[in-house]
């Protein structure tokens, strides 16, 4: 889910701390613009000790985090809303550009391979300097011992404390402060409604035959839709270029990498998305993404989309993952680590007894942790592996 959502998924989230309570409102849900019909481009129609969830049915697409074919049997928490309406900005009709140009290797972060990582999409009202994040947690490891630090967080772009507008510059700072490094949360597969350059996605659609917003993400997210990553109508173009624009803004705040999620509306399929995406129209779109991230001197992190690892390894710098040992699918970011890239990992159903020790050993050695039961990224409860 994305976020404050997230997020995911991928991708925003503001969260609940133990302790502190946080007031949410419920994002409006978006109407469902598309029409049904045929043809690709056209709408067919979203420290705490835990248990392992045995699958059991397809899950509701707002676990991005997994393949469409597996469940756990709990249905995950509702993704919590911002506490604040966003004001679109102005219209602005892009034109195409040309696909950006990769800077040198040299030029971008080369996250070790072992490099142990916080995930937090969901701010903290107790830290209002950076946007909601706590630069300062630090946790005993599955392996025992003193606490450690991470040397990687992956944040959300903006501030999760107060709005939903303002660059998360101060947490960046903060992080570079304590000698580690920032990954940029933006979700390039699904449009939020609560996002500042939202208008500018609803008005490309209504403009172009409503050919770009598809289905919600699941009844679960209703304000997010699936993107139409097709280019019969130039949807592909138009979202390269917003995404641009985010990715810019990224660099700006002073990130370091970019995880960029949503990025398997292909393993989904149109009953779920509302388009039909071919894998290869998939791996056009992932390849482009690490092409602006790269153009923008930002290391790229692959979320999920197990399916297309091998074809998309050596475009990305490094994984993002939740999930894979719950569902033992770990062995799929092996080109990863052969390739001496990084995984970064997280579990929340399942212990770190159980997963740990897999995570740890040369058979798969990702960075993974272990986060809340019911799939919030708040700053804690925070278990890394090592």
């Amino acid at each position: 889910m994305s976020k404050f959502s997230p997020p995911r998924r991928t991708p925003l989230r503001l969260g609940v701390l133990v302790g502190v309570v946080a007031t949410t409102i419920v994002a409006s849900a978006l109407a469902a613009g598309a029409t049904s019909t045929t043809g690709t481009g056209v709408a067919a129609t979203g420290a705490v000790t835990a248990v392992t969830a045995t699958p059991t049915t397809k899950p509701d697409p707002g676990q991005r985090r997994h393949r469409p074919t597996k469940s756990p049997t709990a249905k995950p928490k509702p993704k919590p809303k911002p506490t604040f309406t966003a004001k679109p900005t102005p219209t602005v009709k892009p034109t195409p550009t040309q696909s950006p140009t990769a800077a040198p290797k040299g030029d971008i972060w080369r996250p070790a391979l072992r490099s142990r990582w916080q995930y937090q999409l969901e701010g903290n009202p107790a830290y209002p300097a950076t946007g909601g994040v706590n630069v300062g947690v630090c946790a005993v490891p599955q392996t025992g011992g003193a606490c450690v630090r991470p040397d990687v967080y992956d944040i959300d772009l903006y501030a999760n404390v107060g709005n939903n507008t303002t660059l998360n510059t101060e947490a960046v700072k903060a992080i570079h402060a304590r000698g580690a490094k920032a990954v940029c949360y933006v979700d390039a597969g699904s449009i939020e409604d609560f996002r500042p350059d939202y208008q500018q996605f609803l008005d490309w659609h209504d403009s172009h035959g409503k050919s770009l917003l598809g289905k919600p993400f699941s009844a679960t997210f209703p304000n997010e839709r699936w993107a139409n990553i097709n280019n019969d109508k130039g949807q592909r173009d138009f979202l390269l270029q917003m995404m641009e624009a985010r990715v810019a803004k990224c660099a700006s705040a002073g990130f370091d990498g970019i995880e960029f999620d949503v990025v398997h509306a292909h393993e989904e399929g149109a009953s779920v998305t509302g388009w039909n995406i071919s894998p290869t129209t998939q791996l056009t779109y992932n390849r482009a993404l690490a092409g602006i991230a790269h153009r923008y001197g930002l290391a790229v992190g692959l979320k999920n989309d197990l399916s297309q690892v091998a074809d998309l390894v050596a475009d990305f710098d490094f994984a993002v993952n939740e999930e894979c040992f719950q569902y033992d699918e770990c062995g799929d970011l092996k080109p990863f680590t052969q390739a001496g890239k990084p995984v970064f990992q997280v579990e929340y159903r399942t212990a770190p007894n159980t997963f740990c020790p897999k995570a740890n050993s040369t058979t798969f050695d990702v960075n993974a942790i272990k986060k809340s039961k019911d799939y919030d990224l708040n700053d804690l409860p925070y278990t890394p592996c090592r």
